[in-house]
């Protein structure tokens, strides 16, 4: 069975009156079970993540200065949203639903998180909308416990994910690749293992043709027994702050490739959805649902 994360917390940030579509994770549940895409069996709601658990990949002083709502002005001013207990109790639980996300995809080859893939959370400092980085927590929990010996993280969010490139700069158990729009956020980049940074405005065909060309030779060198996807659908021509050119199409065609890579070499990968910033929600909402439903149609 496929096994959802979903955040119960997602409310009290709809009142922040920011750009950033926090419908989107209530919605794209209800869109789920109203296309019978998935139904209740499929979700879980994460307990908060333990604090020793964060430290193999956060620094505790900036971990204590994040719970105590004690940040410098420039690291509040970096998340973009307002700080508030809630909003990094959110976190928390996010960060402890890929965890277990890591659990269902060993058992069944797939699992994924409504919410997560908050990539611009450095080791000691927040990035925009990400405070505790929930996939590089989620390695270092697979290779602390010897549940797995190399992980990829496969990051396709069309900004750069400057935070986990970061944390495992020096860590070769962890292999972490990013496509980018080479104009995007953030603009310092990180050194990832593999970086392919794209021109404005490309379409399906190079992206795609580059994702065929490049992912399965990285996997064949790596040989990871585990991967995280970061299915961000801020690569649709339609979103605001991505800069990219893809079609609904290919980006569906993007998961398919990288989800059947999965099923067929054997490797479970756990999915967090990422950024979606698109002018309709309903295309944020559709795009994330693609994803879910190649997983169910793949693995089930």
């Amino acid at each position: 069975m496929l096994k959802i994360a979903f955040d119960p917390i997602y409310k009290h940030q709809l009142k922040i009156g920011h750009r950033f579509p926090m419908e989107k994770y209530e919605l794209l549940p209800e869109h789920l079970l109203r296309k019978n895409i998935c139904n209740s069996d499929n979700f879980f709601s994460p307990l908060p993540i333990e604090k020793q658990l964060l430290l193999s990949t956060h620094d505790e002083g900036y971990y204590n200065n994040l719970i105590n709502l004690s940040l410098s002005k420039l690291d509040t001013r970096q998340i973009g949203f307002p700080l508030s207990e809630a909003l990094i109790k959110r976190e928390h639980v996010i960060a402890q639903g890929t965890i277990q996300n890591t659990h269902y995809a060993q058992q069944h080859g797939v699992s994924m998180n409504i919410a997560g893939g908050t990539h611009h959370a450095f080791r000691d400092r927040p990035g925009a909308f990400c405070m505790l980085n929930d996939q590089a927590i989620a390695s270092n929990y697979l290779i602390d416990n010897n549940l797995a010996k190399r992980v990829m993280i496969v990051d396709l969010d069309v900004h750069q994910g400057d935070g986990t490139a970061s944390i495992f700069e020096h860590q070769d158990s962890v292999f972490t690749i990013s496509f980018h729009g080479q104009k995007n956020y953030p603009f310092k980049k990180q050194n990832s293992d593999f970086d392919l940074p794209f021109d404005d405005n490309t379409e399906d065909r190079v992206y795609l043709n580059a994702l065929e060309n490049h992912l399965p030779r990285l996997v064949d060198l790596v040989e990871p027994d585990f991967m995280f996807y970061l299915a961000g659908v801020d690569v649709l021509k339609t979103d605001k702050l991505g800069r990219l050119g893809l079609s609904m199409a290919g980006c569906k065609a993007r998961d398919r490739f990288v989800l059947s890579l999965c099923k067929d070499q054997n490797i479970p990968v756990q999915v967090s959805m990422g950024g979606g910033y698109s002018v309709h929600l309903k295309n944020i909402i559709d795009a994330h649902s693609n994803t879910f439903e190649l997983a169910q149609e793949l693995f089930f």
